[in-house]
């Protein structure tokens, strides 16, 4: 008898511990933690650039899916990317309280919120704190919002107050519309909306309100239990932008001041939920003779498997082991464990898949051509849809019809948005809102916007420019007419992609410098309710001339004027060093023009000097002491960034003498080391970007740089080292092992981009997304149902230009 009740009591003592195990804690990285849930208290910020980008604040990762976010003071229903967020002020962690506690100020409003984030069991409780009631133009606008990934919750069930109900999985909820002089201020006074002449504002009215909601009944991975004695209001924010999110706001009361809203939130974790490993490999497959090496991101309460296991599918459609292999461990890094598996000794060419414990990979290719058309749905498709100033076409498709046939005017001063401004004088002939004429010609959107940034511009123009001078890329799938203004997909028209894409670029920089005078910083929208434009770009405008004159949305007798302020602006304080860029990429342009546009490359050739000698007189008089065009030169000289050192140096070696090749040596050896190191840095192999943008671009530089490497020093660098960036590219990374490239990778690339076409959930072939967005302290993020955040989902001119060069470099080192 006594065994037995030692038994049973030993039983609840354990019983207990496990319990306890699985409260939220808060851990040596500041933030609250149980298996399968973390609550993220202000390890990221709001950013003051952008505004909100749905990525700060509150946010809780549930089951490896951070699908909540934003817990803050906020001043709207449902906040849109240009409402004001609160700075925070202030951050203290209480690990012996279990506590985080933050300070939120609106500088606008001189209002001061405190949050306080308590774990409370499997639960965290969030009160909102004030020492002086809330300003009296926000009373019964300030409130505590907490905001939801509509693609983690859309079509799940949920219940307020014990009501059932579901989210929907398009907006359809019920607005009214309110004074604008009642509307909060938005970012410097800008409105994100076109009232339509009203100076009324459309506000969401709430899905449900109630004390206790349960959300995702049916889902139990995703599944949340809030409950407050403030009433809790549910909205779509997706009712005033295709980016919102469902949000749970508290109205914060008026006049009162301490501890005026308490949540109890209380995020569901599936007892004993270990996370399924992540085999990271190239969707788009592997040569016979190059190293293949999937790795595996593994939960932290995983325990790896001994080995893994290649399965190749026959002509039959059965399937046979082939290879087995010993899984070799590689440590931490950041929130996972890793492991790797090696099976490069399979070499014989065929479909296959990787088997790792139950968890098994959709199939890929080994075989000699494997990347031989990695860049295909770039040039063909990606970048011809991004020229601006023309009709664009495929099939029975348009993209786009010729946007901005009114053209651009002067901007006047202003501190604009976008990271955009225009100085207290033009650096030009032309007043504030003045038609600068023959700007609409040429050039690249720059993104997902349909701005054109010059700078990335100029670095686009390079790009092509050096893609067409070291591969010469015969390939012609695009009809391109500068005097139809018209694009067609698929259609060859008897010359070059890349020398018109050159030719199209070169024309709107050489128009920057004939009617401006020099380079802009950009051509981009004046307000900021055609900024955030989805759909065709030629509809962002009236396409007719701003006239003051006139009432606003009236339109003169001729059918040639409007009184819409929608036209978009050049912006042009002169910056030198934009010049001199333009300059050398001019004179390029030129060299490669001639003998297919020849009236082009004089005028560019021309423009180039002009630029080149102003730019240097005006950096001269800033910096007497230095020679502006020797610091353009040797800039490869100083600095801590190897790769791009080195591949300034590189791109010299073929004008250069054989001694100049020996003089790098040691420069190639330094650099081969810096690649290896990254074999210690993380389980990749390649440099992560850790910012708020992911970090694609750097290491697509760096991939161009060990590709030129090996092909100058193959003594030094070998080829192995080039399948680092692929692999990342194709889907050897963390989160997910989706290529991201759109639609390249066998049957599983990413299937949702930040594009102009981010609203339809899809993706423009070619594409190249920026990768694995990084939250702060430890969180990888590819969101692959959810385009809209663009740090990780959006692709760049500049960018994807940029692999083309990867692609085409290292396709022909195969």
């Amino acid at each position: 008898m006594f065994m037995r009740k030692l038994f049973f009591l030993s039983t609840l003592v354990l019983a207990a511990a496990s319990a306890k195990a699985q409260d939220l804690r808060l851990n040596d990285l500041g933030y609250f933690e149980r298996q399968g849930v973390n609550v993220l208290v202000y390890s990221n910020s709001f950013n003051g650039g952008f505004n909100d980008e749905k990525n700060s604040g509150i946010e809780i990762i549930q089951h490896g899916v951070r699908s909540i976010q934003g817990g803050a003071v906020r001043l709207n229903n449902t906040p849109e990317q240009w409402d004001l967020v609160p700075l925070m002020t202030d951050r203290k962690v209480d690990k012996e309280k279990g506590t985080i506690e933050v300070a939120l100020r609106y500088e606008d409003y001189d209002f001061d919120s405190r949050v306080v984030v308590t774990a409370k069991g499997k639960a965290v409780e969030i009160a909102v704190w004030l020492d002086k009631p809330v300003p009296e133009q926000l009373a019964g606008e300030a409130g505590f919002n907490l905001e939801f990934l509509p693609s983690r919750y859309w079509l799940k069930t949920f219940t307020m107050d014990g009501r059932l109900n579901r989210f929907p999985r398009y907006a359809t909820s019920q607005t009214i519309t309110r004074p604008n002089s009642e509307k909060p201020r938005q970012f410097k006074g800008f409105k994100t909306y076109d009232d339509r002449g009203t100076d009324r504002f459309v506000d969401p009215l709430p899905l449900e309100t109630g004390h206790q909601i349960m959300m995702a009944t049916d889902a139990p991975e995703r599944m949340v239990r809030i409950s407050s004695d403030t009433e809790l209001r549910l909205y779509d924010g997706r009712m005033l932008a295709q980016n919102g999110w469902f949000v749970l706001r508290s109205v914060l009361p008026k006049g009162k001041t301490g501890k005026v809203v308490t949540w109890t939130v209380e995020p569901h974790a599936i007892p004993g939920w270990i996370r399924e490993p992540n085999i990271g490999f190239s969707q788009v497959g592997y040569t016979p003779g190059q190293p293949k090496v999937a790795v595996i991101e593994l939960d932290k309460q995983d325990t790896p498997q001994p080995n893994a296991s290649l399965y190749r599918i026959k002509d039959d459609g059965s399937k046979e082991k082939v290879f087995t292999g010993e899984i070799k461990p590689w440590g931490p890094y950041f929130k996972y464990n890793y492991v790797k598996f090696d099976f490069s000794s399979v070499r014989e060419p065929g479909v296959y898949y990787i088997q790792y414990g139950d968890t098994k990979t959709n199939d890929f290719l080994i075989d000699e051509h494997v990347y031989d058309k990695i860049t295909d749905a770039t040039t063909d498709v990606w970048v011809p849809i991004h020229m601006d100033h023309m009709y664009v076409t495929e099939g029975y498709r348009t993209w786009h019809g010729e946007p901005f046939k009114e053209g651009y005017l002067q901007a006047p001063e202003s501190d604009h948005f976008d990271l955009h401004s225009q100085g207290a004088t033009t650096d030009t002939k032309y007043k504030p809102y003045e038609l600068i004429p023959g700007l609409n010609v040429g050039g690249f959107f720059d993104a997902g916007d349909f701005d054109i940034e010059t700078g990335s511009n100029i670095n686009v123009v390079q790009n092509f420019i050096r893609a067409w001078e070291l591969f010469k890329p015969m390939r012609d799938e695009t009809f391109v007419s500068q005097k139809q203004r018209y694009v067609d997909l698929h259609r060859p028209d008897g010359t070059p992609d890349i020398l018109q894409f050159i030719e199209h670029g070169t024309l709107n920089l050489v128009a920057q410098a004939e009617q401006i005078g020099h380079m802009a910083q950009t051509l981009s929208n004046s307000v900021l309710d055609n900024y955030h434009h989805l759909g065709d770009a030629a509809s962002i405008t009236d396409g007719l001339h701003y006239d003051p004159s006139l009432k606003p949305y009236e339109v003169s007798a001729d059918g040639k004027r409007s009184g819409t302020p929608d036209d978009m602006w050049a912006f042009t304080t002169r910056n030198p060093r934009l010049d001199l860029q333009a300059a050398g990429v001019l004179n390029s342009a030129a060299r490669v023009l001639r003998g297919y546009n020849d009236d082009l490359a004089e005028r560019a050739q021309r423009q180039a000097d002009r630029l080149r000698a102003e730019a240097e007189e005006l950096l001269k008089a800033s910096k007497p002491r230095r020679d502006a065009q020797a610091e353009a030169d040797f800039a490869w000289l100083t600095g801590n960034n190897i790769t791009m050192k080195l591949q300034i140096a590189l791109d010299s070696i073929p004008m250069k003498d054989e001694a100049y090749k020996q003089s790098l040596r040691p420069l190639v050896k330094e650099f081969a080391d810096y690649v290896k190191g990254f074999d210690k840095d993380n389980p990749y192999g390649v440099p992560i970007g850790l910012g708020n943008w992911a970090g694609v671009n750097m290491i697509l530089n760096f991939g161009i740089a060990v590709n030129y490497a090996h092909l100058y020093y193959p003594d030094i660098v070998s080829k192995d080292e080039i399948y680092r960036v692929s692999n990342w590219l194709y889907g050897c990374h963390p989160y997910h092992n989706y290529s991201f490239v759109a639609v390249v990778g066998s049957a599983r690339p990413k299937q949702v981009f930040y594009g102009n076409n981010r609203a339809d959930f899809s993706a423009i072939p070619g594409n190249v997304a920026p990768g694995l967005l990084f939250r702060k302290p430890d969180h990888f993020e590819n969101f692959d149902d959810w385009p809209f955040l663009w740090g990780q989902n959006e692709g760049t001119i500049a960018g994807n230009t940029q692999y083309i060069i990867f692609g085409s470099a290292f396709k022909n080192l195969q």
